[in-house]
C-alpha cells in the first residue's frame, strides 16, 4: 500500500520532466483507480477458492513491476503503465489481505482484526507520500530512489507472506474466471449504510493524494516536496485515528460521527484555498481524515463480521470497489476544471460538493440507523 502513493508529492516533477498538465496528472491518478477495480472485480474472490497466500504473491510481484516500471519512467506513458501495475497489486491486497488477517485473527480478537485491517491499508497509503517526499527534496535522484527503497520493502513483504499461514483450505482445482461480486442477503443492509457513507470519505482521499501536490505549489506557493508529503500524511494519519475511535463509538456512531466530520473538514479544505492559507488546508485534513477514518473503519468491521467466511474476499471486495470508484471519478473532474477554471475554482466547487455528499451520507445513516 505505500508503494501505491510514493508517486504523490513526485506529480510536479514528472509534469516538468515530461511537459504535462493537471488534467494528465488526474489521468494517471484515476488509471491507478482503474486498475484496483479491475483486480477487485476480476479476482476479488479468487482467495476464497485458491487461497490467500498465492494471491498475496500475485500482488507483490504487480507491485515490483510497477517500482521498476517508474524506476526507469522516461515518458508519460510509462506513468500510466507503471500506476495500472499499482492499482492491481492494491486491488488485490485491499481484498485478500483484508480477508486473510480477519481469517487469521483468534475469536477474541475479530474486532481487533478490522482495524488492524483498516488502519495498515490507510497507514500505508500515508506513509508512501512522505517517504517519497523527503527524498525527493533531501537525497539525489528524485524520481529514482524511492522506488529503490520500495523494491526492497517488496522483498521484506515477501519474506512476511511466506511466514504467514495459509487460512484458505484449497478443495481440488477450482476455475479462475471473473465473476461478479454479489452480496448475499443478509448483508446487503449493512453493505449498503457502509458504501454510502464511506464514499465521500475515499473522495477525500483522492482529492488530496491526486491534487495536493499542484494546491500547494500553485496555490500556496509552496514547492517543498517533503511539506507535500507531511500534507498527505495528515489526512491518512488522521484517518488511522478516526479508525480507533470508531471501536470506542460503536459502528452507528462512527458512522454519524464520520460523515459530520467529513462535512466540516471538507468545508474547511475549501475555504483554504481562496484564502491561500496553508494552516486552514492542513487542519481540514485532519478533521476530514479523522472523519473518513471513522466511516472506513466502522463500515469494514460491519461487512466482514456480518459475512460468510466463504464469501469474504468477494464481498470485502466489492466493499473496496465502490470505495476506489469514489476515489477516482470526482477527481477526474477536478482536473478537467482546473484546465477551464483553475486551481482555486475547481477545488473550492469540488470541496463543497464533497461536503453536501457527505451531509446526504449523514441523512441516510441516522435514518437508517432509526429504521
Amino acid at each position: 500500500m505505500l508503494g501505491a502513493t510514493l508517486p504523490t508529492p513526485l506529480y510536479p516533477l514528472y509534469q516538468e520532466a515530461f511537459a504535462f498538465g493537471e488534467l494528465v496528472t488526474t489521468l494517471v491518478f484515476a488509471v491507478y483507480a482503474a486498475g484496483v477495480i479491475a483486480a477487485l472485480v476480476l479476482a476479488g474472490g479468487w482467495s476464497d477458492r485458491i487461497g490467500r497466500r498465492p494471491m498475496l504473491r500475485a500482488g507483490l510481484a504487480l507491485s515490483a513491476a510497477s517500482a521498476l516500471v517508474f524506476l526507469f519512467a522516461d515518458a508519460p506513458g510509462w506513468l500510466f503503465a507503471g500506476r495500472v501495475l499499482s492499482g492491481l497489486s492494491t486491488g488485490i491486497f485491499a481484498g485478500t489481505a483484508s480477508a486473510a488477517i480477519a481469517d487469521l485473527a483468534p475469536g477474541v480478537g475479530k474486532g481487533r482484526a478490522s482495524l488492524v485491517a483498516a488502519a495498515v491499508n490507510t497507514g500505508g497509503l500515508g506513509v508512501g507520500p512522505v517517504l517519497a517526499g523527503v527524498l525527493a527534496q533531501h537525497a539525489p535522484h528524485p524520481l529514482a530512489l524511492c522506488f529503490v527503497v520500495d523494491l526492497v520493502l517488496v522483498a521484506v513483504a515477501a519474506v512476511g507472506v511466506e511466514a504467514v499461514a495459509e487460512p484458505v483450505r484449497r478443495v481440488g482445482s477450482p476455475r479462475l474466471r471473473p465473476q461478479p461480486i454479489v452480496v448475499p442477503a443478509e448483508v446487503r443492509g449493512v453493505f449498503a449504510r457502509a458504501v454510502v457513507a464511506g464514499f465521500a470519505g475515499f473522495a477525500v482521499l483522492g482529492l488530496f493524494t491526486a491534487v495536493s501536490p499542484a494546491f500547494l505549489g500553485t496555490v500556496l506557493h509552496n514547492t517543498d516536496h517533503a511539506v507535500t508529503g507531511l500534507v498527505v500524511l495528515v489526512v491518512f494519519a488522521a484517518s488511522v485515528l478516526g479508525q480507533a475511535w470508531s471501536s470506542v463509538l460503536g459502528t452507528r456512531r462512527a458512522l454519524a460521527a464520520g460523515c459530520a466530520g467529513l462535512v466540516a473538514g471538507a468545508t474547511l479544505v475549501g475555504a483554504s484555498l481562496p484564502a491561500a492559507s496553508l494552516a486552514v488546508l492542513v487542519l481540514g485534513a485532519a478533521v476530514a481524515g479523522a472523519g473518513q477514518g471513522l466511516t472506513f473503519r466502522a463500515g469494514l468491521g460491519s461487512v466482514v463480521e456480518s459475512c460468510p467466511p466463504d464469501r469474504r474476499g468477494a464481498v470485502t471486495s466489492g466493499y473496496f470497489v465502490a470505495f476506489f470508484t469514489g476515489i477516482s471519478v470526482p477527481v477526474i473532474g477536478v482536473g478537467t476544471a482546473a484546465e477551464a477554471f483553475g486551481l482555486v475554482v475547481s477545488g473550492t466547487v469540488f470541496a463543497a460538493l464533497l461536503a453536501i455528499l457527505a451531509a446526504v451520507a449523514l441523512v441516510l445513516t441516522v435514518r437508517a440507523g432509526r429504521g
